[in-house]
């Protein structure tokens, strides 16, 4: 069986990659350098699925971002782009130079992040070892308090979830951003690490007793209420994918516990069906409306055929490294001011005016200043932050940073606390998002979910056991 799903995704992986380059017909600098880039990201995904022994998402991810975003979507703009004006949708400007140097680029980061991703993996392999489960006896009141906790974040915002829910999920946000980022990336994910540590306990006992019987219920109104703060019709796809494939990863871990089954479902996912479901996630209307006329789902699938998908704003990526490069070109690098609105996100803009603005934010502005566009809530690759901050150095050190944060978190994912282990694979699977950036957002949103997902039910231990040691 695995040595069939290897093959098929190997065969599908080659028979959209190899039609992709015999029928693109472009500059042969052009065309060069995107099959450079694809004969190495080839080779990775050799290594990865064939020789690679140790279950790693994360490369899972890189591979399958890489393809979609600096591959597969960029071919596809490339070859629909004489439709366009000679622009691409974020109205920059087709350049041969531009093409080559942003793939230039991004085939120098691969191969630094590659080599960097080998070594501090086998520096840390002796941490990659299965650990006996944590003591138990505190689950129960445990899981307990966190579901009280999960039912007050929905009871608290109520009125809040049934304006989600009744308005279309791109519109205007009426509140701050950090209160935003509160209420959604943290609070709303309290239920999820309840999830973890009830169904980690039924999963370890083999008798029924009163109280697996009660973290059993518990657990049933914890996944419920999860349902209700994390679902399509309030909720970005970004956001709920890597909440759902952890879902997978935690009740029915075969199916996506290993390397080929988690690259195949990644790869069938972001090339099928997020495509597909993107309808859904981005139709301009309520729940009511979608209720009474279904047809409106259709219409939309009608109104942008499935290739246009890949030639719309969710995937700019590779224009933003062009775009970033072209402003760099006329306003210098950051040379680390930009990094700081990520790493210090949590200072409020009202004490740090002068505090900068993301970089998909600022390239965003400076493409609707120079160029005509209308629009500045841009992505911006982890190439391109490494880039405006510090040129080619800048790509190199993002490239090593992101090797060894991925060696760190695999001895995460291997760890004998549950939490830490399914907050490591959330990583995993945010790291599509967080590639394709911007930095800002993609760190912020992570720091966020790790507190709502690890840092409050760790609290919430640490509080208990604080008390039952009083009261002994």
């Amino acid at each position: 069986m695995k040595l069939k799903l290897k093959t098929f995704i190997s065969f599908l992986y080659l028979l959209i990659g190899i039609p992709l380059f015999l029928f693109f017909k472009d500059n042969v600098f052009v065309w060069g350098s995107f099959f450079v880039n694809y004969l190495i990201l080839t080779f990775i995904t050799y290594y990865h699925l064939n020789i690679e022994k140790t279950f790693s998402p994360f490369l899972s991810s890189y591979i399958i971002f890489n393809f979609l975003f600096f591959i597969f979507s960029p071919i596809i703009q490339i070859k629909s782009i004489k439709n366009n004006n000679m622009e691409f949708v974020t109205n920059f400007p087709y350049d041969v130079s531009d093409i080559v140097f942003a793939n230039a680029l991004i085939i120098f980061f691969n191969v630094v992040f590659f080599t960097s991703y080998l070594y501090f993996k086998k520096s840390n392999q002796r941490a990659l070892t299965y650990e006996k489960e944590y003591n138990p006896r505190y689950v129960p009141i445990w899981v307990l308090v966190l579901l009280l906790i999960s039912i007050s974040v929905v009871a608290v915002n109520y009125t809040f979830i049934i304006d989600e829910i009744n308005k279309p999920v791109f519109a205007l946000k009426n509140q701050s951003v950090f209160s935003f980022l509160i209420k959604k990336k943290v609070l709303f994910l309290v239920p999820f690490g309840g999830i973890v540590v009830a169904y980690r306990y039924l999963k370890t006992k083999v008798l029924i007793s009163t109280n697996s019987f009660m973290i059993f219920l518990f657990l049933f109104f914890l996944v419920a209420i999860l349902l209700i703060l994390k679902n399509p019709l309030i909720e970005k796809r970004n956001a709920l994918g890597p909440i759902y494939i952890c879902l997978i990863y935690i009740f029915t871990p075969k199916l996506i516990r290993s390397n080929t089954k988690l690259f195949t479902f990644l790869f069938l996912s972001m090339i099928l069906f997020f495509p597909i479901i993107s309808a859904l996630t981005h139709i301009d209307n309520t729940f009511q409306e979608i209720l009474e006329t279904p047809k409106l789902v259709l219409d939309k699938f009608n109104e942008q055929g499935f290739l246009d998908t890949f030639n719309t704003l969710h995937y700019d990526a590779f224009a933003n490294i062009m775009a970033t490069v072209d402003y760099v070109s006329k306003n210098d690098f950051s040379f680390g001011y930009q990094l700081l609105s990520a790493f210090l996100f949590f200072i409020p803009r009202s004490i740090w005016p002068s505090k900068p603005i993301s970089t998909g934010e600022l390239v965003g502005n400076y493409l609707m200043d120079d160029y005509g566009f209308n629009f500045n809530n841009l992505s911006n690759p982890m190439v391109s932050e490494g880039y405006i901050n510090f040129g080619l150095f800048g790509v190199f050190l993002m490239a090593i940073f992101l090797a060894f944060v991925i060696a760190r978190q695999l001895r995460w994912l291997y760890s004998s606390d549950t939490l830490k282990s399914i907050i490591s694979f959330y990583f995993a699977i945010h790291m599509i998002f967080l590639l394709r950036g911007d930095f800002t957002n993609g760190f912020v949103y992570y720091v966020a979910t790790f507190f709502g997902v690890y840092i409050i039910p760790k609290g919430v231990l640490l509080i208990i056991k604080t008390a039952l040691k009083t009261a002994r």
